[in-house]
């Protein structure tokens, strides 16, 4: 598994439109065999920062597998109005993970 991290700064005027396309651009994510889960994140201290983290289930399933689909297209289409507001996306490898269990 790799995990993707796409940073914004989105201009608050524009946040509900950014959080629309992700909702459209989230069906193809869902139809893709290589998307593990994803999730959209806005900033508590400065909402014009906004993380989408998409888990894939490997750097090749993502780069060749849903970057050459029909999905991506449709995910493309839905997110293109923000990719010049996009501060850095990247690919992060997990090292580890564990959720805590409270007795």
């Amino acid at each position: 598994m790799i995990v993707e991290y796409i940073r914004y700064t989105i201009d608050p005027d524009r946040a509900q439109e950014f959080e629309d396309a992700y909702r459209r651009a989230a069906e193809a994510l869902e139809a893709s065999d290589h998307c593990l889960a994803y999730e959209v994140t806005r900033c508590s201290e400065d909402p014009s920062k906004q993380i989408v983290r998409i888990e894939w289930d490997s750097a090749e399933g993502h780069l060749n597998g849903f970057r050459e689909s029909p999905q991506f297209q449709s995910f493309f289409a839905a997110v293109r109005p923000f990719v010049d507001s996009i501060d850095e996306m990247r690919h992060y490898d997990v090292l580890f993970s564990e959720a805590p269990t409270h007795a």
